[in-house]
């Protein structure tokens, strides 16, 4: 079962039109919030989201 947190709450931001799909932030997310589809990033359970800054500290363009 997966942690749910306040609804709506979540700052995570995702700029698919940027993403290279490299899957890193699959990689690192604690919770499984992302999934890649046509090559690109994408948020499936904002929700989930804790707010750890794992996807956007290993991804490669945000370094």
């Amino acid at each position: 079962m997966k942690n749910r947190y306040l609804k709506n709450v979540s700052t995570l931001k995702l700029k698919t039109d940027k993403c290279t799909g490299c899957g890193r932030c699959l990689e690192v997310c604690p919770h499984e919030v992302f999934e890649l589809e046509n090559g690109k990033s994408h948020i499936i359970d904002r929700d989930a989201c804790m707010e750890c800054g794992a996807c956007a500290k290993n991804c490669p363009l945000t370094q």
